[in-house]
């Protein structure tokens, strides 16, 4: 980079990106910022776990720019530094899903949307954080121990995307995936005053022993801007054939303009779903002054949410995350060796799960169809 230049750790992840691929940034300036804030911060917050060596990062990065400097790209994301959620299979890098059950696991193969990734030219330097499994939404875990929130660190970072978040918001990285059940990408991205974006079903294709009843679970973007969430899932979407339910069609849809005109676009909003979801002092009221700047811009705000039983709807999804939930933890439980390493939350989800019938999952499902 020549002097006077952007600090890389400044720029958003789409100016990173070109600024690489018209060689005014080189890989390795971006990998040795982006490592060098890491150093820096992450002994304090703990958004990074399972860093690979700086001298193998480093390696790679030049190898991506004599790539380049030959004609070479490998995509998109061509030699930006990324670290996965601790929830996906990363080739060759420890996954431990927060669990001490797997706390020494190293994969010889990427997940479905780890394997996009790394097409698209991202080097993978290491994982974020997260809860056991991903259960909850405080990011904690007693192979890592705890995020602790980017901007202020007696607070908790949300969860379960809570590593990503922080990591994102004290600029180690430009971009980080997600994955949301019931606001694992949005709750952390809220705490920590960043972007999180949680796709349709099927949008991003996932893994599964199960590929033929969708979860409630997906995964998708996380960043500092609209445009670097579009940026990253452009990369993450798009039909997989070994997805058979995931959407057709290509991820690049998301790469076109996103300017739009706002004037009479109707925004829902649910506020504390009449009471449903009551919130603390000032929250509500934060939110509405948010929703005036909507409007100034020619926005229809409108109070709104489904005209149904909310208590019931909580109850179906209680019973539907501990079936699907539960089913991926059962055979530990049935170890009472590896049952004794399992957190309360684990063990709520499998025993909820345990005592459903397949009647009350169908009865479940019909409630979140309506």
């Amino acid at each position: 980079m020549n002097s006077g230049e952007a600090d890389p750790l400044l720029m958003q992840g789409v100016a990173l990106c070109a600024a690489i691929r018209s060689r005014q940034l080189s890989c390795a300036e971006l990998m040795s910022a982006c490592l060098d804030q890491i150093e820096r911060l992450n002994p304090r917050f703990n958004a990074i776990v399972a860093l690979q060596e700086r001298a193998l990062l480093l390696g790679l990065a030049r190898q991506y720019d004599d790539e380049l400097s030959g004609g070479q790209s490998r995509g998109p994301l061509h030699g930006v530094p990324f670290a996965v959620k601790d929830l996906e299979l990363v080739n060759g890098i420890r996954t431990t899903f927060g669990s001490p059950l797997f706390k020494d696991f190293v994969p010889n193969t990427d997940s479905l949307m780890v394997g996009r990734l790394r097409q698209a030219g991202a080097i993978l330097i290491g994982k974020t954080n997260t809860p056991e499994f991903g259960l909850g939404s405080h990011t904690y875990n007693a192979v890592y121990g705890a995020t602790r929130n980017a901007y202020d660190p007696s607070r908790s970072a949300g969860g379960s995307s809570g590593g990503a978040a922080v990591a994102l918001a004290l600029r180690m990285l430009p971009f980080a995936d997600g994955s949301d059940y019931g606001g694992s990408l949005r709750n952390p991205a809220g705490w920590n005053n960043v972007f999180g974006f949680r796709p349709s079903i099927g949008r991003v294709p996932s893994d599964g022993r199960d590929l033929w009843l969708p979860s409630i679970g997906v995964l998708g973007p996380m960043a500092r801007s609209v445009a670097d969430l579009a940026l990253l899932l452009s990369v993450q979407a798009g039909y997989d054939a070994r997805a058979p339910l995931s959407i057709d069609g290509e991820g690049s849809l998301f790469c076109g303009p996103l300017e739009a005109e706002l004037k009479g676009k109707r925004i829902a909003w649910g506020a504390d779903l009449g009471g449903h979801t009551p919130c603390e002092s000032g929250v509500l009221d934060l939110c509405e002054t948010a929703l005036k700047t909507f409007e100034s811009l020619g926005c229809v705000v409108e109070q709104a949410y489904p005209s149904y039983d909310l208590e019931a709807l909580w109850r179906a999804t209680i019973s539907l995350r501990g079936w699907q939930q539960g089913a991926i933890l059962l055979p530990f439980y049935r170890d009472p060796v590896r049952r004794a390493l399992l957190t309360p939350q684990a063990l709520f989800e499998i025993e909820t799960g345990l005592a459903l019938s397949a009647y009350d999952i169908s009865a479940a499902s019909t409630i979140r169809t309506e």
